[in-house]
């Protein structure tokens, strides 16, 4: 069955109460994890915080980059919380400190972002930990993906690749689902999407194509204040997503050619029979 996530990220905007709602909401669409995105805003984003930048918590880029994380009293009730509905949960750190600041949760899945893919030391400090992966491969060329790919799997990680195009909003245009089988035969390695376009016919097609996983965006409302709103779901296109994924094994059937019990009463009305 496909594994498919509901990327909260950032569309909590430094919200608890938001960011459970956006969880309550993932669990309606049938989603079979949440992922959030963890930073240390002094590393990520060095010799950045000065910046102007208007935001609800203020006028400089730093501002708004520790408006939009949560603290660790929020993390801890998110993992309470999740564990009591029974919605597994897991993040995409930015940076190593961000890694050990989730240890403490003990996570089943990791997630390496397309920003992180190409810093070593990075992936090797993910694949440290030995969890299930999921790579995404935006911005990435082949030999960039092989290289944290074999690094995982050297260190004992099961990888998923995730076909990406890193645009927020994604063009459909731009999506180049093909790339699914491309890497699949490539590496030969499972084969997910994480998708950013603003429509949810791409993430079925992608699932007819081969992806063992989705990743898309969830938010309550896409024109809410965020860089990555306009690129979510929103609940009723997230949930109406995952009942089309769901559809599609039966759909697609074992490709046995046979004639059904039923097609052959409807022969008797309609062929000619000598």
């Amino acid at each position: 069955m496909t594994f498919i996530v509901a990327e909260i990220g950032i569309n909590h905007n430094g919200s608890l109460k938001l960011a459970k709602e956006l969880i309550d909401a993932a669990r309606w669409c049938g989603a079979d994890a949440v992922k959030f995105q963890k930073r240390t805003v002094e590393i990520v984003y060095a010799g950045q915080l000065d910046k102007p930048r208007e935001s609800p918590w203020g006028s400089t880029n730093g501002e708004q980059k520790f408006g939009l994380e949560l603290s660790r009293d929020d993390y801890d009730t998110i993992n309470d919380y999740c564990r009591s509905i029974n919605m597994p949960w897991f993040a995409s750190a930015w940076d190593i400190p961000s890694l050990e600041f989730l240890a403490p949760y003990n996570l089943p899945y990791n997630k390496i972002a397309s920003a992180m893919a190409t810093y070593p030391e990075f992936v090797r400090a993910v694949g440290l930990e030995k969890k299930p992966t999921f790579l995404s491969t935006g911005m990435c060329e082949l030999l960039q993906i092989e290289l944290a790919a074999s690094c995982l799997q050297v260190l004992g990680c099961d990888v998923t690749l995730m076909h990406t195009v890193s645009t927020y909003p994604a063009n459909e245009a731009t999506l180049n689902l093909r790339c699914i089988p491309m890497l699949k035969e490539r590496f030969g390695l499972p084969v997910g999407y994480s998708g950013h376009e603003s429509s949810v016919s791409p993430s079925v097609m992608a699932v007819v194509m081969g992806a063992t996983a989705i990743e898309r965006h969830l938010t309550i409302d896409r024109a809410m204040y965020g860089s990555d709103q306009a690129a979510s779901l929103e609940p009723v296109g997230f949930r109406t997503m995952v009942d089309q994924i769901r559809k599609i094994p039966k759909i697609l059937g074992d490709g046995t050619k046979k004639t059904l019990p039923e097609e052959l009463e409807v022969a008797k009305k309609l062929r000619y029979w000598e």
